[in-house]
């Protein structure tokens, strides 16, 4: 199940700088925690839907690349992402 429009635009204004904020470092690893946390919901459900885990292990990757860029060039931003999400324990 995709994000709905609202969900998308609560996230994109809670962590962007404007509403039409959608590219910022910050805002990316919010969808993509969303949609993470929504497909491992499926995956648990669904434990022989390998395509998906596979479209799961990759969006675990692109956060953690987007969570290394906010750590290393926005250090006083990084406590905006979800620090205790057991997906970024080995960053």
């Amino acid at each position: 199940m995709p994000i709905t429009k609202e969900e998308k635009l609560n996230i994109i204004t809670e962590f962007g700088k404007g509403s039409q904020d959608t590219g910022s470092s910050q805002v990316q690893v919010a969808l993509l925690t969303k949609n993470i946390i929504k497909l491992t919901a499926h995956c648990q459900k669904n434990p022989k839907d390998f395509s998906t885990r596979r479209g799961l292990l990759q969006m675990v990757c692109d956060r953690r690349s987007f969570l290394r860029r906010l750590y290393l060039l926005r250090p006083l931003r990084r406590s905006l992402s979800h620090p205790g999400d057991p997906a970024d324990a080995g960053l």
